[in-house]
């Protein structure tokens, strides 16, 4: 096997763990707080990031790194919405392949601000993604179902909009120096959260253990996602493979949280997934940090 694949798969495992865990802890930690906390769990990876070389690399390194690290706020906000979709009773088989429908923003905005074109497999993702939408908005007649479709929706947007400006960030810096950047931007948040949110201090060892593995599966997916990168995996290849650990969420979801999925909801996360390899497969390669 291939390096960059084994990296790949790798990221794909990680995150898709992320994906699962956030769903047992949403019940019993705040949204806010799961960030905030879970943000330590990323501190190891930071070391390591800032610790090689090509952290102070890149054409206009400043420029990176102030747009990666905008990039991190953007998405820990949008970490927030999907954590707290989950707590609204979402399923993470579900919740997980209905966020991943963020780069239909990511393309939409590269159309009005890069002038850049979709091709032909990112147009099919893009009817796939309004597929998914309605299947998924539709799949139960609950309020509270409604509820937490809607506010997915949010990381939708925010993830979408950080992942252009990760874009961005890359032509400026090194993919490293962009991904400590991104992780970098969560920590400004979780240290002003406990002065404006209600923060329970007195959690269960168990639960302080979750969070802090929360906060480095996340932080660990994007290192082995550059390790991929630097491997010589290609980023049309790279990016829609490691966007699919939805793969890894569902199945975990489904045995060790036993969720049950509908036809209608089974038929939506598949259009989903389908709609995320269209929407990330790009003509030329592009080395993103992070998700």
């Amino acid at each position: 096997m291939p390096r960059w694949l084994a990296y790949t798969l790798l990221t794909m495992l990680l995150w898709g763990g992320w994906g699962v865990l956030s769903k047992p802890l949403s019940s019993g930690v705040s949204s806010w707080q799961m960030l905030a906390f879970s943000t330590l769990g990323m501190l190891p990876v930071i070391g390591v990031l800032a610790a090689r070389p090509q952290a102070r690399s890149g054409a206009n390194s400043r420029r990176g790194f102030a747009l990666a690290f905008g990039s991190g706020l953007l998405t820990g906000a949008g970490n927030v919405a999907y954590f707290q979709a989950l707590a609204m009773g979402g399923k993470a088989a579900a919740v997980t392949p209905l966020t991943s429908l963020y780069p239909l923003v990511t393309i939409g905005l590269a159309l009005i601000f890069l002038r850049e074109r979709p091709n032909l497999a990112q147009i099919v993702g893009m009817v796939l993604s309004l597929a998914a939408l309605y299947c998924f908005s539709g799949s139960e007649g609950a309020a509270l179902r409604s509820a937490w479709v809607v506010l997915a929706v949010i990381p939708i947007l925010f993830w979408g909009v950080s992942a252009l400006l990760q874009k961005l960030a890359t032509a400026h810096a090194s993919s490293v120096r962009c991904t400590l950047a991104f992780l970098l931007g969560f920590v400004p948040v979780a240290l002003v959260i406990p002065f404006w949110q209600p923060m329970v201090w007195s959690l269960s060892g168990r639960t302080w253990l979750l969070l802090l593995a929360l906060g480095f599966l996340f932080g660990l997916g994007n290192l082995t996602l550059i390790f991929a990168y630097g491997r010589g995996g290609r980023a049309s290849v790279v990016t829609p493979m490691a966007s699919l650990y939805s793969l890894v969420t569902i199945p975990l979801a489904i045995v060790l949280l036993g969720e049950r999925i509908g036809w209608r909801e089974g038929l939506g996360i598949a259009l989903a997934l389908l709609a995320v390899v269209g929407l990330c497969w790009e003509k030329t390669p592009s080395r993103a940090a992070g998700r």
